[in-house]
């Protein structure tokens, strides 16, 4: 144990300090494979680490990149700053970080990658910020509550992968438990952004303003001129057709269809149910592609190559520091110590399975500074344990998932989480100046939103 805890600490400091975790994560999870057994070293990294990192860049690699592009196209067309100045128009000027929660909201809900939406909402920010003369600093809190939060866990029916996981553990659909995810989202949401203006206010009121230019926050003040911005109905269009597609395909479609193939070896002998929602995804995400193109031909006939090039270069960095966290937790897991956090985890409250698996989400998310990590991690040791204790309470499995899920977006976000680097990184910030709002409204929040999720659960079904 001491040797995890040492290991933890430094990623999580040295991450802090600003330190690649693409770097860190293996050197630190080797430490604790040396520290706690004297476990082989190369053998580990190769055949633990690397196993695990490549099985996920192999898994999720064309959300990324498909993501990515996506992103940078609504970018590069004025799409997404269409929907922001839209989204600003009716929620008034003065409510700068509203408009970018709602932006970034509008963008995850429709499958775009957490990861990508911050590079695509930055410049968005970085004009209504630096028009509104509001610190910089709050916009990484901004983005990571419209992306991060509600829309990763809470909000039936996202395609976020963090609410894809817990199906085939739980024989659930993404919209499971969907008037408790209103409830957490709401609470998420309203509470997110009354934090922010609140600091906002603060702030402003003591004579701070947007703070010093880089050379990419001035370009994005200029942005694109607004004459050649799409119409807000063209630029929703392919959000649209996401969300639409995703659930016809989903629900709809693919169940219907013949995948018998799949049981073959050759097809990694699995079943349409484990992989219709990365399927749909890929598909929707796809077509998404197509139709902003084909709509945009004119504003982007000088640029197409440029800018697909750009968003698949944009997509190595977030898949490969998540994938990194990844291969992290999968060495900590396979360490007879993590057989001490598996028990002590399951043996809080059994009797309560909704609060113990609330706490092994969280500790493990935490652990790995990974949700969708954390909670493959917890679901795959102790996904079973948890539908036997569930059955015996008489617990609904779409309650399960909907707590593992939105557990999932808790601890994770704490300073050597890969997408909170990434987004430090993209907004070229560091932790000490922006952590802290980000703390708030990415953790403290979000286990506000876990904690009454559970007790109407346990109340009321």
């Amino acid at each position: 144990m001491i040797g995890i805890i040492i290991s933890l600490g430094l990623l999580m400091y040295l991450a802090y300090r600003g330190i690649s975790v693409i770097i860190l994560a293996p050197i630190l999870a080797l430490l604790a494979a040396f520290l706690t057994g004297g476990a082989p070293i190369l053998a580990t990294y190769t055949q633990v680490f690397m196993t695990a990192l490549g099985g996920y860049v192999i898994k999720f690699f064309p959300l990324f990149l498909l993501g990515a592009i996506f992103g940078k196209l609504m970018e590069a067309t004025g799409s997404a700053r269409s929907i922001a100045e839209w989204i600003v128009a009716h929620v008034g000027q003065g409510q700068a970080a509203l408009a970018v929660v709602l932006a970034c909201a509008v963008l995850t809900y429709g499958g775009v990658s957490l990861f990508v939406v911050a590079f695509a909402v930055y410049p968005i920010a970085a004009a209504l910020f630096i028009q509104a003369q509001y610190p910089k600093r709050f916009i990484p809190a901004a983005i990571a509550l419209g992306s991060f939060t509600f829309t990763m866990t809470a909000l039936p029916g996202t395609p976020a992968i963090q609410n894809a996981i817990p199906i085939p553990y739980f024989g659930t659909d993404a919209f499971a438990a969907p008037v408790l995810g209103l409830v957490a989202a709401t609470i998420m949401a309203v509470g997110g952004v009354s934090w922010l203006n609140l600091r906002i206010r603060n702030a402003v009121a003591a004579g701070q303003g947007y703070g010093e230019e880089d050379e990419y926050s001035a370009q994005a003040a200029q942005g694109t001129k607004p004459q050649d911005l799409p119409s807000p109905a063209l630029a929703f269009l392919p959000i649209l057709v996401v969300i639409g597609l995703n659930l016809i395909l989903s629900r709809f479609v693919f169940p219907v269809m013949d995948f018998s193939y799949l049981a073959e070896e050759v097809y990694g002998n699995t079943s349409i149910d484990a992989l219709r929602g990365i399927w749909a995804i890929i598909a929707a995400l796809s077509v998404a592609i197509l139709v902003l193109i084909a709509t945009n031909l004119r504003s982007l006939a000088d640029t197409l190559n440029s800018t697909v090039t750009q968003g698949v270069n944009g997509s190595f960095l977030p898949i490969f520091n998540t994938a990194s966290e990844v291969g992290y937790g999968a060495v900590i897991a396979g360490l007879p110590a993590f057989l001490i956090i598996e028990k002590g985890v399951t043996g809080i409250l059994p009797e309560t399975p909704l609060v113990s698996l609330a706490i092994a989400v969280n500790v493990l998310a935490g652990i790995t500074g990974s949700a969708s990590g954390g909670l493959s991690i917890a679901l795959e040791a102790l996904g079973s344990t948890y539908v036997q204790l569930a059955e015996a309470a008489q617990i609904s499995p779409q309650l399960l998932h909907r707590v593992a899920a939105i557990s999932s977006g808790g601890f994770d976000c704490l300073p050597h989480n890969g997408a909170v680097i990434t987004l430090f990184a993209i907004t070229r910030l560091n932790h000490k100046k922006s952590y802290p709002d980000l703390f708030v409204v990415a953790v403290a929040i979000p286990l506000v939103a876990l904690v009454t999720v559970i007790v109407l659960g346990s109340l009321f079904g």
